[in-house]
């Protein structure tokens, strides 16, 4: 097994059952690195059997609320356990985000040692342990970064939230594992979000070998199936609806 990719939340800011926010927990090794952290996600990592304080790397796709509440959450249960140290990747804004929030929190401040590093489009950096991440600009009412994360061979990317785009849809190329966000059902007027009949034709030709929809809106109870079918129409790899706590190795 080189990769093991955890679903820890695929719902989204609206509550719902058995779905919280947006969460992505992806291991290698004994790394683990957190795609975004929102609301409920640090109860799902206990869930999922996993230590909190084994995840000192967060990731985030961009600053709404379901994609970073939880994010001061994990810091302070770490630091109550004594993992004092964390870094946090994210969009430009990331570190006037978290400042604040600490000047909210003055005793944070002066209890863990949290290192921002903000990316743009277009930038790569290395995790630990040889495992390499592009980022690339979404489509979505805020900045948001979509990922590519590649160790030992094999390729996960998460879209973050996003229309279905071509910039996203180059970063996927060959990969093994596109996440990407369908927020919505077929027919669904939207932007910024994904619904089945936007993301469908850019799967189409794709090289992708698996696809995994997560953040779901409640809007989309009951329209799983046809969700399914009306991708696998025209997209050759797999598709699946994601739920909490599932897991897929790589």
């Amino acid at each position: 097994m080189d990769m093991k990719i955890t679903f820890l939340g695929t719902g989204v800011a609206i509550p719902q059952k058995d779905r919280v926010q947006s969460g992505v927990l992806i291991e290698y090794g004994e790394n683990k690195v957190l795609f975004d952290c929102g609301g409920g996600i640090l109860n799902r990592i206990f869930e999922s059997g996993v230590l909190h304080t084994e995840i000192d790397t967060i990731v985030l796709s961009h600053l709404h609320l379901d994609h970073v509440a939880d994010v001061m959450c994990l810091l302070k249960a770490n630091w109550l356990c004594e993992k004092l140290d964390a870094v946090i990747y994210g969009p430009v804004g990331t570190q006037e985000w978290l400042g604040r929030l600490m000047a909210i929190y003055p005793y944070m401040k002066v209890k863990v040692n949290v290192e921002v590093r903000e990316v743009v489009a277009g930038e790569e950096f290395e995790l630990s342990q040889g495992c390499n991440v592009r980022c690339t600009d979404g489509i979505h009412s805020v900045p948001s970064l979509g990922y590519r994360v590649e160790h030992d061979g094999e390729v996960v990317v998460y879209s973050g939230d996003t229309e279905p785009c071509d910039s996203i849809m180059k970063l996927a190329q060959g990969a093994d594992m596109l996440i990407h966000e369908c927020s919505f059902p077929l027919d669904f007027p939207m932007t910024n979000h994904a619904t089945p009949d936007m993301l469908r034709p850019y799967l189409e030709n794709s090289d992708i070998s698996k696809v995994y929809l997560t953040h779901l809106y409640p809007h989309m109870q009951g329209h799983e199936k046809e969700t399914l079918e009306y991708i696998k129409e025209k997209y050759e790899g797999e598709v699946h609806i994601a739920s909490d706590l599932m897991t897929v190795e790589l």
